[in-house]
């Protein structure tokens, strides 16, 4: 662990998606444009181990790691009970 003293750390994460088409005619998609993030921190650390603090932070966090890598999704429907094929 890192022993630093950092008081009042705040992330906010902002996502900018667009949602359009038709449920009737079955044209629904989504786009994601960006997501954002923005970190406040209160600390009289040293600068560089601050850098290397919030380094190690973004490195491990679940949600950058989401967005910056390409995942696989594995997607799974069941109707009443049974596997389901969407044909």
């Amino acid at each position: 662990m890192m022993k630093l003293k950092v008081g009042n750390a705040k992330c906010r994460v902002v996502f900018r998606k667009h949602l359009g088409g038709s449920v009737l005619k079955g044209t629904v998609f989504n786009r994601w444009e960006s997501v954002s993030t923005f970190l406040t921190v209160d600390s009289d650390e040293p600068a560089d181990r601050l850098a290397h603090l919030i380094r190690n932070a973004k490195a491990g966090c679940f949600a950058e790691g989401l967005i910056t890598q390409q995942v696989p999704l594995h997607s799974h429907v069941e109707v009443n009970g049974k596997p389901f094929d969407m044909g």
